[in-house]
């Protein structure tokens, strides 16, 4: 049996500076890792760049059962102080676009700087280390394939259900299940929708046009980038709204944000009388989605020439560019889903600490607690943020 003072499950995001803000305060830490290396899921993120953090993260980037739960966690460790460390290690990084920061050359340079981190704070990492068995006597036990390990403090760092590929799988639930946590059902978030019939038909059509749009779900909008793909719809505004939408729901898609299209239709119809609906909306949007989108929605009247349609014809075609109303059959789900919304209910949680109220000792951090972020970094200041409350206290 190897003695530790504390024990981390998960050699991600979270677990690791948990890893690094606890040894820092002299603690035996042993990160038992269940893949062949650490940090996976940083490496693939941002397109292999890494979108580490944002400069604008709030606590209502955020969905949980317990909006106010982040609150604690994300102000005693904030984005600031994410890219004070990553200064400090002299990684170059840049500003992409609301306020998300990404890597100038590779995600490598973040789990670099982790591991930098561990090994100067003389944390211990094994990996290839499943999990086989956790119990708790007098300390936690944990049997794995790599030997069996015990400490006082166990910290769940496990992540959720996304990208199974990238060995996520649902440990860190069975583990809270065990020791009597409640549980909230998880689904796939930030994940791409698909559809059936004529609509997968079309947006397989579409596949590769990317247009600036409103999409809303369950009340809830963004405006982004909107992604046809041969499956469906991606890009941010989709994978934003995905984290609010349920299966049955409908979407609402604004493919002119800003602009007023039945107004815009009659206005075009004064000033271009010949022109073709095709061509007068070329102007705002991609021709071919333009061209699809008069077959799929307009049949044949956007053959006919402005001047020959009615007034009340082109207003109610605008509103249908403004408010087109589809129906996903369903997400991606976790293959490729970019988080796991849900999980272990704060309520069985300390807001400051992270430990279990009924279960001292034993900690739940990162994805695996009922905390989501929106695209954009958010979902890496939990980690980071979480994983440090964590840290101070083990």
């Amino acid at each position: 049996m190897t003695n530790a003072d504390v024990l981390i499950i998960g050699g991600g995001a979270a677990g690791l500076m948990c890893a690094i803000t606890a040894a820092g305060r002299g603690r035996n830490v042993i990160v038992l890792e269940g893949s062949n290396r650490i940090g996976k899921k940083i490496l693939m993120s941002g397109g292999g760049r890494c979108n580490f953090t944002n400069l604008y993260c709030e606590p209502s980037n955020f969905l949980s059962h317990n909006p106010h739960f982040c609150k604690s966690a994300l102000s005693r460790y904030s984005q600031h102080d994410f890219t004070a460390l990553v200064a400090k290690h002299g990684i170059a990084y840049h500003e992409k676009t609301a306020g998300q920061l990404f890597c100038d050359e590779t995600s490598k340079d973040i789990v670099a700087m982790l591991q930098r981190e561990c090994d100067a704070a003389g944390v211990r990492i094994v990996t290839q280390s499943d999990i086989q068995s956790v119990a708790h006597n007098e300390e936690y036990e944990v049997v794995c394939g790599s030997g069996k390990f015990s400490a006082p403090s166990l910290v769940i760092a496990s992540g959720g259900l996304s990208i199974p590929k990238m060995g996520a799988s649902g440990l860190g639930y069975d583990i809270a299940r065990q020791f009597g946590l409640k549980i909230f059902e998880t689904n796939a978030g930030l994940v791409p929708f698909t559809f059936t019939g004529a609509l997968h038909e079309l947006m397989e059509r579409l596949s590769g046009i990317s247009v600036r749009a409103s999409v809303t779900a369950n009340g809830t909008t963004f405006v982004e980038d909107i992604l046809f793909t041969h499956r469906g719809l991606s890009g941010p505004a989709i994978l934003q709204a995905s984290s609010f939408w349920h299966p049955g729901d409908t979407i609402e898609i604004d493919l002119l944000p800003g602009i007023d299209a039945s107004e815009l239709l009659v206005t075009m119809k004064t000033e271009q009388p010949r022109a073709l609906l095709r061509t007068v909306l070329a102007a705002q949007l991609a021709r071919a989605l333009v061209v699809e989108l008069q077959a799929h929605l307009w049949r044949r009247r956007a053959e006919t020439p402005l001047a020959e349609q009615s007034n009340d014809s082109l207003r109610e075609l605008g509103r249908t560019l403004n408010r087109w109303i589809i129906k996903p059959a369903a997400t991606e789900g976790y293959r490729t889903a970019e988080v796991t919304l849900g999980g272990v209910d704060t309520n069985e949680l300390s807001s400051k600490t992270m430990e279990a109220q009924r279960q001292p000792g034993l900690y739940f951090i990162g994805e695996v607690v009922d905390v989501t972020g929106h695209l954009g970094g958010f979902n890496f200041q939990w980690a980071w943020s979480s994983g440090h409350a964590a840290g101070l206290v083990v």
